[in-house]
């Protein structure tokens, strides 16, 4: 109804592990509800016994054209470890908790390095936490020097680490907000002052 070509729009969602026995059926559902034709990601929701049962299904449905790339969600280095060498098709993305609080450097590193894209699906570090953030004076101090949000920063941390932020909102000036972090860049030092509020701290139990 927008006017946008299908083609424009990735499209992407997950399989959680209570459909993961009966995949090519939740496949076909999730297609029915979505009503967009394809899938252009679909992902599992964290691992399980029969994860190696679910992905297989998602490629079957890559090769029948329903869906057009697979990712994983929740997968660390020894997730990863385990669970790759029983696919076929690799992964596109990675989507796993990763916020100024938790950057996780080993692990994103180790992804990068497989050729794997990686999304945070807590860029922000959650609802609750993200009242905690916003106070943060370095991220403040960074957000005033280029006249931006300090969410905006946030999302171009994450973005200069090669990660791909989704901040959730219903929020329709939020979500502008949001979209508009490609046309500055945050310098090596302040790059530097967000890493070191690192904190290992995880906000969910995945």
């Amino acid at each position: 109804d927008c006017g946008i070509n299908r083609e424009d729009i990735i499209v992407q969602t997950k399989l959680y592990p209570d459909q993961y026995d009966d995949a090519p059926r939740a496949i076909d559902q999730a297609l029915v509800r979505l009503n967009v034709g394809y899938i252009d990601i679909l992902m599992l929701h964290h691992p399980a016994h029969n994860d190696v049962k679910a992905y297989r299904a998602i490629e079957e449905a890559i090769a029948k054209g329903k869906v057009k790339a697979a990712g994983i969600s929740c997968y660390y280095i020894k997730e990863c470890e385990s669970f790759l060498p029983k696919i076929s098709v690799k992964p596109l993305v990675i989507q796993n908790e990763i916020h100024p609080l938790y950057q996780d450097r080993e692990v994103v590193e180790y992804i990068q390095r497989l050729g794997i894209g990686i999304q945070s699906w807590y860029p922000l570090g959650g609802c609750e936490h993200i009242r905690r953030l916003l106070q943060m004076p370095n991220l403040l101090k960074i957000a005033h020097a280029h006249n931006r949000s300090l969410v905006q920063v946030v999302l171009r941390w994450h973005l200069q680490r090669g990660i791909c932020p989704l901040p959730e909102s219903s929020n329709s000036e939020h979500i502008r907000e949001n979209i508009n972090v490609f046309d500055f860049a945050l310098s090596d030092a302040e790059m530097k002052e967000i890493e070191n509020l690192n904190r290992n701290e995880k906000h969910d139990w995945y």
